[in-house]
């Protein structure tokens, strides 16, 4: 196993294990994005617009908000607006907006959108096996421990963003 530092060619020590932890869970976070995106980009979507697919299969049939979908997303995203745009181009997803509120724009998956998630879900599936089976059961859930506790601040309290990924407060319609 070669450590960050010797990923990195880093000849100084790291200031502190503090550095070195973030530093290991950023170089990680990125190298499992990136074998993630190459498995969404064969069917021409980017693991982002997948997870805003998926996201927006699990709110069928109503769909739903833009900042609702920007709370749920693994990644926040600085313009969420235009990633729908995108989406809504390749006729992944339709819009409407509300009947009561004209500001409030509803998303929903389309029928195509549903087509292209039950294509990918048999290689997507095999996505978190094929990164991470390496690891056995219990380095699996003391990594999800690891985790969750690095996040303890925000564990339970999920960072509302509006349509243009800014966060907001709880407390703020948007």
């Amino acid at each position: 196993m070669v450590s960050l530092k010797q990923e990195i060619a880093q000849q100084l020590p790291f200031s502190s294990p503090e550095e070195e932890a973030f530093l290991n869970l950023l170089r990680t976070s990125d190298a499992l994005h990136r074998a993630f995106h190459r498995k969404t980009r064969d069917w021409g979507i980017t693991s982002t617009q997948y997870n805003v697919l998926r996201i927006l299969r699990g709110a069928q049939p109503d769909g739903l908000t833009c900042a609702a979908i920007g709370s749920r997303m693994i990644t926040a995203d600085p313009d969420i607006t235009r990633l729908l745009r995108r989406l809504k181009g390749l006729k992944l997803i339709h819009q409407r907006r509300d009947r009561q509120d004209r500001r409030v724009v509803w998303t929903q998956i389309s029928e195509a959108g549903l087509e292209l998630l039950d294509a990918m879900d048999p290689v997507i599936q095999q996505a978190p096996q094929e990164l991470l089976g390496h690891m056995t059961r219990e380095e699996l859930t003391e990594l999800i421990r690891l985790l969750e506790h690095a996040r303890g601040r925000e564990a339970g309290q999920p960072i509302q963003c509006d349509c243009d990924g800014n966060p907001v407060s709880p407390r703020t319609n948007s």
